[in-house]
């Protein structure tokens, strides 16, 4: 059980200790800090958050404590009710609202929850932003409304709809050709609301829709987290349904993985290189993911006569870095697209429609068309935390003994070598140490990263 602070939100396991975990009292308490910051952003007389969540089971209880810790300081609340982070993320600026607080512990099982926040521009706050809430929060010096200026709550079920005619409307996403090619595609919407939007975004696309575990009732068929060995029910129901493709996305529906025709991984990492590729090639231009991204996304940019760049872990450090190089597409390697001509935040919905007009365009199937990348593979595996373990000193000696070596410290540890690299990092989101690696087979990429598993064993005698 534990309670985490970080520029990803206030996240935390539902229940127990006061502090420890996400408990009312915290959500009541990190709530409160959020809209005193938002007070303090500018001097109006009316403020308004939105607010959605996912369709974890702790979700309307912590929704409920959030907006009417809202209305106590003075604001009004727009009210999704069960929604998707990037839907909150693009109701934000149409609402003119001063933030939004998504609850939703994205790839987190069951037991976790969070408060996402973010700013006017329905973007994450940044790392000076979030120091500045946990501070306030704190601080117990926050100053409620009195009882004739509260704020109010306004249901609008509208946005999911709303955000679909968003994404039909980006001039790459070819409506009439995907109609044309009569997908047949089997989506897992993990019992949460990508169950809600995809199959929606996909009828208005003219795609047969097989839905599995598409009923949003929080209870997680599986692991949440999109990755092969939790999709076993997926790959048998593309198979038996002769499908196209297969689709997951996580809770939040801020995380998009595919599926080939023969129930096998198109790979999470290569959905951000596949949009890319299709995005590229209409608007040339450059991109950016983050450290623990595959190289194949470097491959294809430069194939289009565009640059890379890597950022630090962290949503909010891929789109300041975007903004910085004025990318066309970006994101991350874990099935995170970031498309500036929608908007700044991953989108799993803008993720399938980039995706579909690719496949319509190309005429060639799911497999095939992974074929045409360039071919690397990840290990990802991790270190749970203990309490005496202490990561800053155990990563300063990784980086002296590889000091020869092409090192980036600006997230944790990475080193390029030749043929792979290593990334291992403190979590933002789990109390772990993540060792992302990658390599020219699988068996390279795990050996790499099972090498320095033990070495960072014996550098903490664990």
């Amino acid at each position: 059980m534990t309670l985490i602070k970080s520029i990803s939100g206030i996240r935390g396991t539902i229940g127990g200790q006061v502090g420890e975990n996400l408990t009312p009292i915290d959500a009541v308490k990190f709530a409160s800090a959020y809209g005193v910051w938002i007070k303090q952003q500018r001097d109006k007389e009316n403020y308004k958050v939105v607010v959605g969540r996912d369709a974890r089971i702790s979700g309307k209880m912590m929704q409920n404590l959030v907006m009417n810790t809202l209305i106590g300081l003075g604001i009004d609340v727009v009210d999704l009710g069960l929604s998707t982070t990037p839907t909150v993320e693009v109701a934000v600026p149409m609402e003119h609202a001063d933030g939004g607080i998504i609850l939703t512990a994205s790839h987190n099982p069951k037991q976790w929850n969070a408060l996402k926040l973010l700013n006017a521009d329905g973007e994450f706050l940044d790392g000076e932003e979030g120091a500045k809430i946990l501070e306030i929060a704190e601080s117990d010096t926050m100053n409620f409304a009195d009882v004739d200026s509260l704020g109010k709550i306004t249901k609008n079920r509208a946005y999911i709809d709303l955000h679909i005619i968003e994404v039909l409307d980006l001039p790459l996403v070819t409506v009439k050709p995907i109609e044309e090619a009569r997908f047949r595609v089997v989506v897992d919407g993990v019992n949460s609301t990508g169950g809600i939007a995809i199959p929606l975004l996909l009828e208005r696309l003219g795609v047969d829709v097989i839905k599995l575990y598409c009923e949003p009732n929080g209870h997680f068929p599986h692991n949440p987290e999109p990755l092969k060995e939790h999709l076993t029910d997926l790959s048998e129901a593309v198979k038996k349904h002769k499908a196209d493709f297969g689709i997951v996305v996580d809770p939040d529906v801020d995380r998009l993985a595919f599926m080939d025709e023969n129930g096998e991984m198109f790979g999470e990492e290569y959905t951000l290189v596949a949009c890319a590729d299709y995005v590229l090639s209409r608007t040339p231009g450059n991109t950016v993911s983050n450290m623990s991204s595959t190289r194949a996304l470097r491959d294809v940019t430069e194939k289009h006569g565009g640059t890379y760049e890597a950022s630090a872990v962290g949503e909010v450090n891929v789109v300041k870095l975007m903004k910085k190089n004025k990318v066309v597409i970006g994101g991350e390697g874990n099935g995170g697209i970031i498309y500036p001509d929608a908007h700044y935040g991953r989108d799993a919905l803008v993720g399938v429609a980039l995706f579909l007009s690719l496949l319509a365009d190309k005429r060639m199937s799911v497999s095939e068309l992974r074929k045409t990348y360039p071919n690397y593979f990840m290990s990802k595996k991790k270190i749970e935390l203990t309490p005496d373990l202490d990561v800053d000193g155990i990563l300063k000696v990784i980086e002296a003994r590889y000091q020869n070596e092409q090192l980036t410290t600006i997230d944790g540890v990475k080193i390029d070598f030749p043929e792979s690299w290593v990334h291992l990092r403190k979590s933002n989101t789990e109390p772990i140490i993540r060792i992302y690696t990658e390599a020219k087979s699988q068996d390279e990429a795990d050996t790499l990263a099972d090498k320095f598993i033990e070495e960072i064993g014996a550098i903490a005698k664990i």
